[in-house]
């Protein structure tokens, strides 16, 4: 979808996808030493904002300006500080082995796109540095709870494994769970989750 379609979504008042964070991001991150993360098509800034909270230091990238207006503000009501970049992925530049962390949560590309970002993002973290991913499967495309409503911008497990060859595999799943994830992620849903160690 474009950049003009999320900008017109993330004006809206409310945080269309809430303020909490994603609950399997909430899971994975009790687990780990704060370091310097990476959050990608981070949106409104639920994810970040929960991260520097727990004392990570944060960068955040979405190509929609919206999107930072309502991250920042979110920050400010925390008392926390990310940095947050509107740039869009195609064009990004990527810190090589410089984050603990790197965050893909619901973030659907086309298959190009979808390649280069998980090829950079690895590229991104320092050697035992983690990825951490959660999106639609393809199954989501029969439910009504969000996400793309075209099966090549949805996963299966296959295709992630074939994007992280190069990384030690802690989870790979997919699952059917309920979401309650502001307006626009409500029900349920098929996802497939990933969590990957870099050698």
């Amino acid at each position: 979808m474009s950049k003009d379609f999320w900008n017109s979504r993330y004006s809206e008042k409310e945080f269309i996808y809430g303020t909490q964070p994603n609950k399997f991001l909430e899971h994975q991150l009790k687990n780990l030493k704060p370091g310097k993360a990476l959050f990608l098509a981070e949106g409104e800034g639920r994810n970040a904002v929960y991260a520097a909270k727990l004392g990570w230091l944060v960068d955040a990238v979405d190509f929609s300006s919206s999107a930072k207006v309502k991250a920042l503000k979110l920050a400010e009501r925390n008392n926390v500080k990310i940095n947050y970049d509107v740039c869009d992925l195609n064009d990004y530049n990527f810190k090589e082995n410089y984050y603990d962390l790197v965050v893909l949560i619901f973030v659907h590309l086309p298959f190009d796109l979808r390649k280069k970002v998980f090829e950079n993002s690895i590229k991104a973290l320092k050697q035992n540095g983690k990825l951490i991913f959660e999106a639609f499967s393809k199954e989501q495309i029969k439910n009504t709870s969000g996400g793309p409503r075209s099966e090549d911008l949805l996963y299966s497990e296959k295709e992630i494994l074939e994007l992280v060859e190069q990384m030690k595999i802690d989870l790979i799943e997919s699952k059917v769970i309920n979401l309650e994830e502001g307006e626009y992620h409500k029900g349920k849903a098929d996802v497939v989750r990933f969590v990957g160690v870099k050698f």
